[in-house]
């Protein structure tokens, strides 16, 4: 009997709620409000400086110490500068194969 009175006063209590009266243009002003709150989070990525024009500078910059790199281990100067300093503190001055020795 307990049960039927509080599935009673339950049923009662749906009876007396009135409709909600939202402002206008509620609907608008909230999906605003969370699309922008996402453009903030997208734009706050810890990689975004990194932009391409940046990566293929960088990208250049290494092709271009690498091609300097090459050019100065095929030197002739390198080659009697390795020697000499290998002479000088008596280490072996054996020739070992390398990509670099063409």
């Amino acid at each position: 009997m307990n049960i039927d009175e509080k599935v009673s006063k339950t049923l009662e209590a749906f009876d007396t709620m009135d409709t909600v009266k939202t402002p206008p243009f509620f609907k608008d002003k909230t999906m605003q409000l969370l699309f922008t709150e996402k453009e903030e989070k997208v734009a706050a990525s810890f990689w975004s400086w990194f932009t391409p024009q940046l990566q293929l500078a960088t990208l250049v910059c290494v092709v271009l110490v690498n091609f300097y790199a090459i050019k100065e281990i095929n030197n002739s100067e390198y080659e009697s500068s390795i020697s000499t300093f290998a002479s000088d503190y008596g280490i072996s001055t054996e020739q070992e194969t390398s990509i670099f020795n063409l």
